[in-house]
């Protein structure tokens, strides 16, 4: 499989650190200590899942001059966030793209989601279903967010990607996703409640963020070291790690795990907060026109109900 382009989109307004010392009372040097943000995005009031993952689509498109949508086959977005469970965010791109008869698929396994949908993609393609494959992941954080919750209220951003994966190259020298290794360890810890959204009952709460993080460390550390392995490279083969953006700390703990030097690890948490599932390939987006021939990426996931992946991407 092929990726040949990803593209963000973040919406204009911006929520630092000030707004919560003022909400109730958290300093924002407390704040960057514990979780290195220093500001995220919140979507605006016409904003929503449904419209980020559609804008991320059309930032997507205008990337990639002379390719016809028209010749999409297969539309899968992730989201924990959705704006509407039945007419969701893969069904709002569909509408968009004006492209009927092709399977589109909604799915949630968390901040872990935009792995879980590549291998979706992965799926389709060897079954000779689909060819040609658009991949959204967008969330809503603030729509869900209590952010007078002094535990977890200060962590959520709001954002959305889109990536084009096909299953030959369509031009020169796109990405070649080398392997997808995704895992689930729901019955470890306090995966059961250390991150839980019940729409019925109340938002996003975190109240085991201690475990999370030891969790987070361990996983995303083992499964990356072991797509390394796989492909009989070293942690400093790496032109970039990007780690899913939940805590500063967390990436930095994963880096020194591997060896890595730390200033190849994509971070965008201090500007954006946890973005969930589009954190990682937002990151994606902001060094793409970085990469070079011969360049290695992996992307390593975590997500609440301890999900968990790493993909291996080369130029």
């Amino acid at each position: 499989m092929y990726l040949h382009h990803v593209a963000a989109y973040l919406p204009t307004a911006i929520v630092t650190n000030e707004h919560f010392t003022q909400l109730n009372g958290l300093a924002s040097d407390w704040i960057m200590e514990r979780t290195g943000i220093a500001e995220r995005r919140k979507a605006g009031p016409d904003e929503n899942t449904n419209t980020m993952a559609v804008a991320a689509t059309q930032a997507l498109l205008a990337k990639i001059p002379g390719f016809d949508p028209a010749d999409i086959d297969l539309i899968v977005v992730g989201t924990y966030t959705p704006h509407d469970t039945i007419f969701t965010a893969a069904h709002a791109v569909q509408r968009y793209l004006g492209i009927n008869d092709i399977p589109t698929v909604s799915i949630s396994s968390a901040c872990s989601s935009l792995l879980n949908a590549v291998e979706i993609v992965e799926g389709y393609f060897a079954m000779g279903k689909a060819r040609r494959a658009l991949v959204v992941v967008s969330e809503h954080n603030t729509a869900y967010n209590n952010e007078a919750d002094t535990m977890a209220g200060h962590l959520w951003g709001d954002g959305a990607a889109a990536l084009l994966i096909t299953k030959e190259p369509l031009g020169p020298q796109p990405l070649r996703i080398a392997e997808v290794i995704t895992g689930g360890a729901a019955p470890v810890g306090k995966a059961d409640e250390a991150v839980t959204l019940k729409p019925v009952e109340k938002g996003i709460v975190m109240p085991y963020g201690r475990d999370v993080f030891q969790q987070a460390c361990t996983y995303m550390t083992r499964v990356t070291q072991t797509l390394l392995d796989r492909h009989h490279l070293v942690a400093n083969d790496l032109t970039y790690l990007i780690p899913h953006q939940a805590n500063l700390r967390i990436s930095v703990n994963v880096t020194k795990q591997l060896g890595l030097d730390p200033a190849r690890a994509v971070n965008n948490i201090q500007r954006l907060g946890n973005t969930g599932c589009a954190g990682a390939a937002i990151g994606l987006a902001e060094v793409w026109d970085t990469l070079r021939p011969g360049n290695n990426v992996i992307i390593t996931v975590f997500g609440g109900g301890y999900s968990y992946g790493a993909m291996l991407l080369t130029k």
